[in-house]
């Protein structure tokens, strides 16, 4: 009984934590400037991705190094659009015109549509993801052979976004964004929707990972983590399980792309680089690894933390940052949220300690068992 209401109360603070947070973020455009709310919007479609890497990397052991393909390709989708509203009429976008390029290429035609451009940007990465974890979960590619073959398609993707500068705008991406479904992208009210839209967004992706890892779906990710040779001997195939974890870790990532580059209103070729896919690790390693909270957190507080080194102090900032990678890494192995559990953990042991004496000890036994 004692156990039951342990439980139960776990589940109540952890309810009005995520109440608390969700309260925070509604209320933040009461005492955040535009500036700031703009930056708390990009750093929340950061956190999307991270929940996608922690539902692959986290919760099923598979580290990618190349979400930043999948959270540039739902950007770019996006960007098409604003670019061809941004053009108007059947006018071609600046750069193309630059490039001597005179009619509209057939796999841009898509795009003149909102809910085309945003439906792409999250079915190319989603069939992309799976188009790649068929050839390699099926064949049984793993551990650092998957985490290089997902470099290499970044380098892969990234060169061909350069190359195809008259298509794609090359180096320089796209830019030059006005209007979105007929709103100017400038008006501070269209700016606070977007906000919240993000938020929305955020708390939906929360909600979505959370059902997929909770119940018998999410013990059998967490069997493929620790042991998935005795997995397949229950008469399981792993490789489902991974081809469906990485294809929604990658919906994700172009979701989280959409909202960046709706409020960011860039998109480059080096957004989606290594650089880029590798700090998307860091953040859910230094957020906690298995824990979706922890992933979400980590993106927010080391993008935070890289805005007020950079400004407070600009000289030394990068090294600041690297002190605290450093500091996490060696001296928290699980993270920031790591802690805060195994914090948790001793403060239960205590109660349990104290309340559970005599024959309650043999009790707690049997529950266990």
């Amino acid at each position: 009984m004692l156990l039951k209401n342990a439980s139960t109360q776990k589940r109540i603070v952890f309810t009005i934590i995520y109440a608390v947070i969700v309260a925070l973020l509604i209320c933040a455009p009461l005492f955040l400037s535009d500036f700031r709310l703009n930056l708390l919007g990009k750093f929340l479609a950061f956190a999307i991705v991270a929940l996608g890497l922690d539902l692959i990397w986290g919760y099923t052991g598979i580290l990618s190094l190349g979400h930043g393909i999948f959270f540039g390709i739902g950007a770019y989708c996006m960007a098409m659009y604003l670019k061809l509203t941004a053009a108007g009429g059947d006018a071609l976008p600046d750069f193309m015109q630059w490039s001597g390029v005179e009619s509209l290429p057939w796999f841009w035609e898509p795009f003149r549509y909102f809910g085309l451009a945003l439906l792409l940007s999250v079915l190319l990465p989603m069939l992309l993801a799976l188009f790649l974890g068929f050839f390699t979960f099926r064949n049984r590619i793993r551990g650092v052979y998957f985490t290089i073959l997902t470099q290499a398609l970044v380098l892969i993707v990234v060169t061909l976004m350069i190359g195809q500068q008259a298509y794609t705008g090359g180096t320089n991406g796209l830019t030059g964004f006005t209007k979105v479904l007929g709103f100017s992208l400038g008006s501070p009210d269209v700016k606070l929707a977007l906000y919240f839209v993000t938020v929305a967004v955020l708390i939906g992706s929360f909600l979505l990972c959370r059902w997929l890892v909770r119940g018998q779906f999410g013990k059998v990710l967490q069997a493929v983590r620790d042991g998935e040779n005795r997995l397949r001997f229950l008469g399981y195939d792993p490789s489902k399980y991974q081809m469906f974890v990485f294809t929604i870790s990658a919906g994700l990532a172009g979701l989280a792309g959409v909202m960046f580059v709706l409020q960011v209103g860039i998109i480059s070729p080096s957004m989606m680089d290594i650089v880029p896919s590798i700090e998307m690790v860091l953040w859910v390693a230094i957020g906690g690894r298995g824990s979706l909270i922890g992933a979400a957190a980590g993106a927010l507080l080391i993008n935070a933390s890289k805005s007020v080194f950079s400004e407070t102090y600009p000289d030394f900032w990068t090294f600041l940052l690297g002190a605290l990678f450093i500091i996490v890494v060696v001296f928290l192995p699980k993270g920031l949220f790591g802690l805060v559990s195994r914090f948790g953990q001793r403060m239960k042991g205590g109660l349990e300690h104290v309340w559970f004496k005599g024959r309650s000890r043999s009790i707690v036994r049997r529950d266990y068992h």
